[in-house]
């Protein structure tokens, strides 16, 4: 067994293990592998160890991902994408062409580019609405009173699924204060759907934190370091 293949068992039995001390169904989280600035091979590599969705920041590199594993192994499986870095205008057609999950939308007008750009042959693209819950100025997402004005905008678009939230708190060792912004992710959601809106996912928890996430009800994981290593 391979180092990421063995990293990857562990990252799952870590889950596990958070879902049953939150009285969780087994199953009920998603991990999403983090595979950014590592190569093709290590994606390779993960796959073949059972592993189908693939988190990506920067788009160029991404592509060339993409396009490098069809090619290693064009009979495999397609894998599953998911962008989740910063979105800028002038990368939303490529991103609407091939992924299949946007986890960082933070205005409309990114929105109405995705969903304009998105080929009418392929399924929606899943949507999550990204929320700086910490509120640090440097990091991206809408804030939590401009969810609800946000999510209304998404939701009328024919090209587009929003499927829930997504947040990066503030690294802190305090786990009460990790709990607390999970939480607050959590109550933002359930607000959507007590408007109507149809939301099943909360993006959040990644290698350090993914325990206290799924206690406060992360439906996917996004791990990286914890699979792949220490990025350089």
């Amino acid at each position: 067994m391979s180092t990421i293949a063995a990293n990857l068992q562990a990252v799952k039995s870590r889950i596990a293990a958070a879902e049953r001390t939150a009285g969780r169904s087994v199953g009920a989280v998603t991990l999403l592998a983090v595979s950014k600035t590592f190569a093709a091979t290590a994606v390779q590599d993960c796959a073949a160890a059972g592993q189908r969705g693939f988190g990506e920041n920067y788009l160029q590199e991404a592509l060339d991902k993409i396009g490098t594993l069809r090619k290693l192994d064009p009979g495999a499986p397609e894998l599953e994408w998911h962008f989740i870095g910063p979105l800028q205008s002038n990368k939303t057609r490529s991103i609407a062409e091939n992924f299949h999950w946007v986890h960082s939308v933070e205005r409309e007008r990114i929105a109405l580019r995705l969903d304009a750009a998105r080929p009418p042959m392929l399924p929606r693209l899943n949507v999550c609405i990204q929320v700086n819950i910490s509120g640090e100025a440097s990091k991206s997402g809408v804030a939590p009173d401009e969810v609800g004005a946000l999510a209304q905008a998404i939701r009328p678009l024919p090209r587009l699924k929003l499927r829930g939230l997504m947040a990066i708190p503030e690294p802190t060792p305090d786990t009460a204060l990790r709990r607390q912004r999970f939480a607050l992710l959590r109550e933002l959601q359930n607000n959507l759907i007590t408007q109507g809106h149809a939301l099943d996912t909360l993006s959040m928890g990644m290698s350090d934190d993914l325990e206290d996430a799924i206690a406060e009800g992360a439906t996917m994981v996004r791990v990286g370091t914890a699979i792949f290593g220490r990025r350089a």
